[in-house]
């Protein structure tokens, strides 16, 4: 069996789904091996992982973003090409125009365009309404949580039939980090007290604004004593959003190789989403060992399970509430950051991709 997989979101600025194609493709590759995991643009292997920037070389990233838009615009059969020889092409929402004579397949992330619209730009509606149809004509389709295949089947009419649950993973970076890893991460941002971290695209969707009333109602002594950290890019989020985060420690967008050690350094983490399709950071603060407050609404309890303090994400009261009780409790965060470990070792990449591989071999041959 051959499988190429559009990787065309690895060559651009991108967060969870840049996660997902990285770490899913590699280990594809390690069960599967590189001839049967193919790559359109063809990429032998990957730089580290940044959101900022391609995890390919130069030459490599202009032609295959060069390929895109001629695939896009120019009309040119380049899918078809790089399909040719494979049982089933894997595209991503960048590519408009995916093969017609190879099985497809696909992987819907989240419903949040179509749930919550008003915490999206017109660019991502417009995107996500153009992926739909190709969701809606593909021979299967992979969702990264249950919660996501029920959304997507409710919202655009699939066929449950062809929508399959595998969950994503975690890296294995964020399990077990060294003490001396997370106190140079300490150091280098100058993390003095123990603190509450939050990491996440500084968007409408994440909350951020709730986040920070719940910390205010804290008591004084408890902010004392605890830092409210936040770190990840801004994204789109309101301009009176930006400007609260001053009332906090916004670290900006943390390279990928701090991001484990960071997470590892925490006393709490705060994740109050109003919807995620997964939800990466959580399941990774999990696998660090870290307690976790998180939404109870959309895939974050399935992901959590009884690891994590599950809140209203729209009342900040119950997100102090929640937070008081974590960092009032050593013994409640050392039982909940031991749950979460062991959560975290049913969600590694070796089990999705071994569970793709099979959904793989189902769809080349039927």
């Amino acid at each position: 069996m051959r499988v190429v997989i559009d990787a065309t979101p690895l060559l651009i600025r991108s967060a969870g789904v840049k996660t997902y194609l990285y770490h899913w493709i590699r280990e594809l590759r390690r069960a599967a091996g590189a001839e049967a995991i193919r790559t359109f643009p063809a990429m032998e292997d990957f730089g580290p992982l940044t959101h900022e920037r391609p995890v390919s070389g130069l030459w490599r990233t202009w032609a295959g973003l060069a390929s895109l838009a001629l695939a896009n615009y120019g009309h040119a059969p380049i899918a078809e090409w790089a399909a040719h020889g494979a049982e089933v092409f894997h595209t991503t929402h960048l590519l408009r125009f995916p093969p017609r004579k190879t099985r497809l397949t696909a992987t819907v992330h989240d419903m949040t365009c179509w749930l919550l619209p008003e915490t999206h730009p017109a660019a991502n509606l417009r995107a996500e309404r153009s992926f739909a149809e190709i969701l809606k004509r593909s021979d299967a389709v992979i969702a990264v949580s249950e919660n996501t295949k029920c959304d997507a089947v409710r919202v655009l009419g699939l066929d449950p039939d062809k929508v399959e649950a595998i969950h994503s993973g975690v890296s294995s970076a964020f399990f077990d980090v060294p003490a001396e890893r997370r106190d140079a991460v300490r150091t280098r941002y100058v993390l003095v007290r123990p603190f509450v971290l939050f990491v996440g695209t500084i968007e409408p969707r994440k909350n951020i604004d709730t986040l920070l009333d719940a910390y205010a109602l804290l008591t004084p002594s408890v902010r004392e004593e605890f830092e409210l950290v936040l770190a990840g890019p801004t994204g789109w989020a309101r301009a009176e959003t930006i400007a609260r985060l001053r009332e906090a420690r916004y670290l900006g967008y943390i390279p990928e190789e701090d991001l484990a050690p960071l997470t590892a350094a925490a006393a709490v983490f705060v994740y109050p989403s109003l919807y995620e399709g997964f939800g990466f950071p959580v399941a990774q603060a999990m696998a660090a060992g870290v307690p976790v407050v998180t939404s109870n609404i959309s895939s974050l309890p399935e992901v959590a399970g009884d690891a994590a303090l599950l809140v209203d994400p729209r009342s900040a009261a119950e997100l102090r509430d929640a937070l008081t009780r974590l960092l009032l409790s050593a013994d409640l965060r050392r039982d909940l950051g031991a749950r979460g470990r062991a959560r975290a070792q049913e969600l590694t990449w070796e089990r999705c991709a071994a569970r793709s591989l099979r959904f793989f071999e189902r769809v080349a041959g039927a």
